[in-house]
């Protein structure tokens, strides 16, 4: 038996680790722009990246790295450093190259304007702000956003039944460009819990498809996506089941919190496929209810039209028949099986569900036991507005 405790400590839960963020020229208006975050011990990383091809430098910097420990990450936003070519990758040497001796191995992670060099001089300047002994989780969190709204964080301390305890936590930045193929973010997990790379890797993996890839904001994937799992095992404890229980409910917090910032965005909607033939076949029809443009836009007029749902449905190319096929908004059943339910009634019922700020979407495709979960949001003029003029 175990327990999770929730702590309000973020990247800074586990022990060992430091963590801040600064202002260093890079946003407007003195905005924090710039963080770190740093243990003492030097830690085993995980990582899942973009599927996007046009991969950024900081990504082909750290998989050129091949295996290794690391005990600093430096993050920046607004400048992406992304289609830079081999001077991008050159920056990062150059800027990491400047960091005080105690660390070991840094890694680089940017988030912002594609095809831009990052401003060296502001970062190098930036990074000697640096206090390693700091303990400001909010502030880095901060400092990592682009065009999120609030700062995204989670954590636990994880008891187990033997009194023995381990801490992992995590902070996110995202809102936009984000599609099920791992959503356009940066997300740093740090925890104290002895578990090995190979395992962190593994249920890593695992988690990502249930969370990160399956929430969906305006279905574009980003150049620079990357989850990062430190590990410095300073609490010499571990529990397996404890400790997926604890990542899992994480990044489900920090995917959903992403959906909900999406740019623009007034609704936070799960789709829920089941009776699919296969998982496989539910994901994708899960994907493309979060992905169409369609949908989304009848979310945002709150116009409970799911002849658009079913539409869709039937578009994704997997198996489907409108004599199986069953719609809810909640647990409102607006179509079962081919016999039509929505009537006047319902109609004002269903534009209830409509109007709050989070519901669900079920499908249920009555022909196996496949099923899959998604996240996505409505579409609106903020999305324009904030993406039309993004550069400036």
């Amino acid at each position: 038996m175990y327990k999770l405790i929730e702590v309000q400590t973020g990247v800074c839960s586990a022990q060992g680790f430091f963590s801040d963020g600064i202002s260093a020229g890079l946003k407007a208006d003195n905005a924090k722009d710039m963080a770190f975050i740093y243990s003492q011990k030097e830690c085993e990383i995980a990582s899942v990246f973009t599927t996007n091809k046009m991969t950024a430098a900081p990504i082909r910097h750290f998989r050129a790295k091949g295996e290794f420990k690391t005990n600093f990450i430096l993050i920046n936003a607004k400048n992406a450093n992304a289609m830079t070519g081999k001077a991008g990758i050159s920056d990062i040497d150059t800027i990491l190259g400047t960091l005080p001796k105690e660390i070991i191995n840094p890694v680089m992670s940017s988030t912002g304007v594609i095809g831009v060099r990052l401003p060296q001089e502001k970062i190098i300047n930036g990074a000697k702000l640096f206090d390693l002994s700091k303990k400001e989780p909010n502030a880095a969190a901060n400092a990592i956003m682009t065009t999120d709204s609030f700062s995204k964080q989670k954590a636990f301390k994880v008891e187990l039944e033997d009194g023995s305890s381990f801490s992992i936590g995590a902070m996110a930045k995202g809102a936009g460009m984000i599609n099920p193929a791992m959503a356009t973010m940066l997300c740093f997990i740090t925890t104290d819990a002895k578990v090995s790379k190979l395992e962190m890797q593994e249920i890593l993996d695992e988690v990502t498809i249930i969370t990160f890839n399956a929430a969906s904001v305006d279905g574009d994937t980003s150049t620079n996506d990357t989850v990062m799992l430190l590990s410095n095992g300073v609490s010499e404890t571990y529990n397996k089941e404890a400790f997926k229980e604890a990542l899992t409910k994480i990044m489900l917090f920090l995917a959903r919190e992403m959906v909900r910032d999406g740019e623009g965005a007034t609704k936070l909607v799960t789709y829920k496929v089941t009776g699919a033939a296969n998982n496989a076949e539910a994901e994708i029809v899960a994907k493309a209810l979060s992905n169409s443009l369609l949908v989304k836009t009848a979310l945002y007029g709150e116009d409970p039209n799911w002849g658009r749902i079913a539409s869709t449905v039937g578009a994704s190319g997997v198996e489907a028949d409108e004599e199986t096929l069953s719609i809810s908004f909640n647990s409102l059943c607006v179509y079962e099986k081919g016999t039509l339910l929505f009537d006047d009634t319902m109609e004002i019922e269903a534009s209830k569900i409509m109007k709050l700020d989070s519901f669900s979407i079920s499908c249920d495709l009555g022909l196996g036991s496949g099923e899959f979960t998604s996240f996505g949001c409505d579409l609106g003029y903020e999305y324009v507005k904030i993406n039309a003029d993004y550069r400036t």
